[in-house]
């Protein structure tokens, strides 16, 4: 199958989506269409021992899955990124996708948009195939979705209250009356109603997050996804953007995921954990589950000890 908007070059497979990619994308894709579902078969041997730590357990949340991974297998060139990825992210639901740096973890989120397609496996959004959709299809599945991206993305040369009317005013027909109300609604949730106007430079790195924040929210979404939000923040304001995202998803709810290796914001916010190496889950599930577990990778990564199964490799 094809690679979607993206080629894992020089800024590598875990590049953060680009906002004008995203917008673009939105409005169609080239190659159409995609064949039926195909299982990976991981190849065995030399292997196992590398997977040794992968138990693959997936303990019960209670939910039905909003997005499902079936044995993805995803690689660029000769780096095979994702290995036969199994995962269910819950409805209803803060979900965290955690990993050591460059494990793959940016990649999920561009297969649950398709932005990028699986080599072999399927990808399911609400019970339906991503890579076997039509254009049209995909368009109106993207709706679906609100992204957080990693500096909050915003575009220079709008101010405050444009970003956030950005896809208001590029995928519905809301008169200007209507886009105001919704967009200072989402910008009085996220605490900036005063900085409506003001251009991203104005702004700080927690200010802009939360800019971004609002503009994943206008569509009213059922799924939001974050790229790594605390990336570039310091500990007391990442604290105070996990409060707002558990605030937000109480008064909204939906299934949220969160691609991080902030093992303290998994602590504050998550209520379902996956931990992603080497391409596959070591395990998942409801994240008391996940910080009580016996397996020596899930409880070094889940501590940051020094001991254990991770080493600098």
């Amino acid at each position: 199958m094809e690679e979607r908007r993206g080629d894992g070059g020089a800024g590598g497979p875990d590049r953060p989506l680009d906002p004008r990619e995203w917008e673009e994308s939105r409005g169609g894709r080239p190659g159409a269409g995609a064949g039926p579902r195909m299982t990976a078969e991981p190849e065995r041997g030399a292997e196992d021992h590398e997977y040794h730590w992968h138990t693959g357990a997936k303990r019960e949340h209670g939910a039905e899955d909003a997005v499902e991974f079936i044995d993805v297998v995803k690689a660029f060139g000769r780096n095979r990124v994702l290995n036969g990825l199994n995962l269910g992210l819950p409805d209803g639901q803060i979900s965290m996708i955690l990993g050591p740096s460059g494990t793959g973890k940016s990649v999920c989120i561009k297969h649950m948009v398709g932005l990028l397609y699986p080599d072999e496996g399927d990808v399911l959004v609400h019970g339906q195939s991503v890579p076997a959709m039509a254009d049209d299809e995909l368009f109106e599945m993207r709706k679906k979705f609100g992204v957080l991206f990693q500096d909050g993305a915003l575009f220079g040369s709008m101010n405050v209250f444009d970003n956030v009317a950005f896809p208001l005013r590029q995928h519905t027909d809301k008169g200007e009356d209507e886009i105001r109300e919704i967009v200072m609604r989402r910008l009085t949730e996220v605490g900036l109603a005063a900085a409506a106007e003001k251009m991203p430079n104005e702004l700080s790195g927690g200010m802009r997050k939360r800019a971004g924040f609002a503009r994943a929210l206008v569509l009213d979404p059922g799924i939001v996804l974050f790229d790594e939000p605390d990336s570039g923040l310091d500990p007391v304001r990442t604290a105070l953007l996990c409060e707002l995202i558990q605030e937000v998803h109480e008064e909204n709810g939906g299934a949220y995921c969160v691609i991080t290796h902030d093992i303290m914001s998994a602590r504050r916010v998550a209520d379902y954990i996956a931990i992603l190496w080497k391409g596959r889950i070591v395990e998942s599930g409801p994240a008391r589950d996940l910080f009580n577990s016996d397996n020596q990778f899930v409880r070094q990564f889940l501590s940051g000890e020094a001991q254990g199964p991770l080493g600098m490799e």
